[in-house]
C-alpha cells in the first residue's frame, strides 16, 4: 500500500491555491517562508520582474483575530494581500491590503494592494532568502537525510 501525505490543514489549502493561481501568472512561490527570526510567512511570491508579493492565509475569524504579526510583514514585500475563503468576514481586512479568494485549487485576486516597492539592499536580501530556501528545500527533497554519508564500496 503507498502511503498517503497527510490531510492539508485550511490554511495550507488556501496557500495551495493561491501558489497555483500566482505560478499561473508567472510567480515563483514559497510557503512557510521565515525572512527574519520570528516571522514566518505563509506564501512569499517572487513575480517575472522580481516584485516580492507576501500573502497571509486566514481560514477563520479566529486565525486572523489570534495573529496580529502582519504589521511586520509590509517590510518584507512590495504588495500585502490576505488570501481567505469567500465567505470569510472580509469587512476585518484592513483598507490598504490585497485580497485573493481561494480554495484548495485555485484562487482570484479580488483586490489588488497599492505598491510599496522595497529598497534595494532590502529586496537584494529577500530574494536572497528566497533563493535559498528554494534551493535548501530542494536539496532536501534530493536528500532527505544529509548527516547520512553515502558509502561507496569498491569493486
Amino acid at each position: 500500500m503507498i502511503p498517503q501525505p497527510p490531510a492539508l490543514t485550511p490554511g495550507q489549502k488556501l496557500a495551495r491555491g493561491t501558489c497555483r493561481h500566482l505560478q499561473s501568472r508567472g510567480f515563483a512561490c514559497i510557503e512557510e517562508l521565515v525572512p527574519a527570526p520570528g516571522l514566518r510567512v505563509d506564501v512569499m511570491a517572487l513575480g517575472p520582474k522580481g516584485e516580492i508579493w507576501v500573502i497571509e492565509c486566514k481560514s477563520s475569524r479566529t486565525d486572523y483575530l489570534t495573529d496580529q504579526k502582519w504589521h511586520n510583514y509590509l517590510q518584507w514585500c512590495d504588495r500585502f494581500f490576505w488570501a481567505v475563503h469567500t465567505d470569510f468576514p472580509t469587512e476585518l481586512l484592513p483598507d490598504g491590503t490585497g485580497l485573493l479568494f481561494a480554495d484548495g485549487y485555485d484562487a482570484e485576486i479580488i483586490r489588488m494592494p497599492p505598491e510599496a516597492k522595497l529598497a534595494g539592499g532590502r529586496r537584494k536580501s529577500v530574494t536572497q532568502i528566497f533563493a535559498r530556501t528554494a534551493a535548501q528545500r530542494l536539496q532536501a527533497v534530493r536528500n532527505p537525510r544529509p548527516n547520512q554519508t553515502l558509502r561507496i564500496q569498491p569493486q
